[in-house]
């Protein structure tokens, strides 16, 4: 088996196309919007007799509490595969080693987007790698398969959720609508950053939602939601439109008008967009596990479910330490876990 650096956005997305578990953080143009952050990129490929069993997107992050490689949400494996997922992390592990070696990095670090069981978490063990200290992207997610008709979905959601959606359809004072413009992503930050202040979590920059919009837009790949009520925006959403799955990335909501329910129909018409462009699955993005009332995204949980679906847990994020240093970032780590209440 070889490991070999992908130059070919065809060859990459083809490769993505036929493969089922994956998310936008998979795609080529999130490792462009990775290169428009100022972050080295690696996009490798494991090839037995060239013939291409598995891609990993990998980011070089350089903190001030160590530097480490990443693998958001992957490798990805082809499907007839997954019998030789631990020779595929194996050799992969070993290629990651020798990018690390002359780059100061301290961990490996993997989101993977492998189904939750034993045998996968044993993978993992047996290849040296530990949990790690804090998630970088959802472990749990919530998807809604949007093939059926209209009227069947409505009918599949929660009571209330598909109440509050017909009766914002009815209010005159509500308007949805959707933009391409780079520019109307601002618009989005005024409502994110009110969303911050309520929420306390920390923010992406307007840099990094202008640069998100930017890497998708050139393939129409992205969407900002805006929703109003009486003329004044009061819900806001970014969607990623990408190989038949529509993604809830950004969100973001005022608490003026808070019974409005303008964030239903909002999410309403994302969905419809998302049949319009031949999508299969909307993906609500992160969910809070268990039936824990505190917290912090117990609230937004609720309102995703209510849309009807299904929840999806993956393996818990991984790290291979390469050097000593790695704990000064675990132990960083862990309190910033405890304080934000995860």
């Amino acid at each position: 088996m070889i490991i070999s650096e992908i130059d070919d956005k065809n060859i990459w997305e083809n490769f993505l196309l036929n493969c089922r578990d994956k998310t936008f953080l998979d795609s080529w143009n999130w490792g462009e919007f990775q290169k428009m952050m100022g972050n080295d990129i690696w996009r490798l490929g494991a090839y037995k007799e060239n013939n291409l069993l598995s891609v990993a997107l990998m980011i070089k992050i350089a903190a001030r509490r160590g530097t480490f490689l990443f693998c958001p949400h992957g490798p990805i494996i082809k499907k007839h595969e997954t019998q030789n997922k631990i020779q595929i992390l194996g050799e992969l592990l070993l290629e990651l080693k020798k990018i690390a070696k002359n780059d100061g990095i301290s961990f490996i670090r993997i989101s993977p987007i492998w189904e939750k069981n034993e045998e996968n978490i044993r993978i993992f063990k047996e290849l040296g790698f530990r949990q790690a200290p804090i998630h970088m992207h959802p472990e749990l997610t919530w998807e809604l398969d949007i093939t059926p008709d209209e009227e069947k979905l409505l009918i599949q959601m929660r009571k209330t959720t598909r109440y509050l959606i017909r009766h914002a359809q009815k209010n005159k004072d509500i308007e949805i609508s959707q933009s391409q413009k780079i520019e109307d992503v601002e618009i989005f930050n005024k409502i994110y950053q009110e969303t911050v202040d309520r929420h306390h979590f920390i923010p992406f920059s307007l840099s990094y939602l202008k640069n998100e919009f930017l890497s998708f837009a050139p393939d129409n790949q992205i969407a900002t939601f805006i929703g109003k009520y009486k003329g004044e925006i009061i819900s806001s959403a970014m969607i990623i439109f990408w190989q038949g799955i529509a993604f809830y990335h950004q969100g973001a909501s005022s608490l003026k008008y808070s019974k409005i329910p303008v964030s239903y129909l909002l999410q309403w018409e994302a969905i419809r967009e998302a049949k319009k462009r031949g999508c299969n699955i909307y993906n609500f993005w992160g969910i809070a596990p268990g039936n824990d009332p505190g917290h912090p995204w117990t609230g937004l949980t609720l309102f995703k479910i209510g849309f009807g679906g299904y929840k999806k847990e993956y393996v818990k994020t991984q790290d291979f330490i390469l050097s000593s240093k790695y704990w000064l970032n675990y132990f960083v780590e862990k309190i910033r876990k405890s304080k934000r209440g995860l």
